[in-house]
């Protein structure tokens, strides 16, 4: 049986599965890059959690992480906002995956242009999304 945490980072994962782009979970950048964009879903740290006692509860705010990037000769920093936008719609149609989480809460991207020697430069960003979730257990 998955663990809360498991579960809660599979529920986020399907959630961005339906966007454009090709979406992965903790794999390293591939040599090429779709035209609609890669985001790469990293699992990140649950923290130090919150404890209650009776009953005892672990509420966590994990912080996990998206790695988006697009690269396009023409049109890069249009094919980046809509893709970050479709990420936040995705985020907004079900802030709590399904029940799973308290809440899901993106923080705001800062992106960056990279260059790549011959070929089109890459704009990318990370973007952490804080999933905020409670357990009876912390390794459960």
């Amino acid at each position: 049986m998955p663990t809360t945490r498991e579960t809660v980072l599979a529920a986020f994962l399907a959630r961005l599965q339906p966007l454009a782009a090709l979406v992965l979970r903790d794999e390293v950048l591939p040599e090429r890059i779709p035209a609609t964009g890669l985001i790469i879903l990293r699992d990140g740290q649950p923290g130090e959690p919150e404890v209650t006692l009776s009953p005892l509860r672990y509420h966590y705010q994990h912080r996990a992480e998206l790695e988006v990037v697009i690269q396009a000769p023409n049109g890069r920093a249009t094919a980046f906002d809509t893709l970050i936008a479709s990420i936040g719609a995705a985020l907004a149609a079900d802030r709590t995956l399904g029940g799973l989480c308290d809440w899901v809460e993106p923080e705001a991207p800062a992106s960056v242009d990279l260059p790549v020697e011959g070929a089109a430069a890459l704009k990318a960003a990370v973007i952490t999304v804080i999933l905020h979730y409670t357990t009876a257990d912390p390794l459960g």
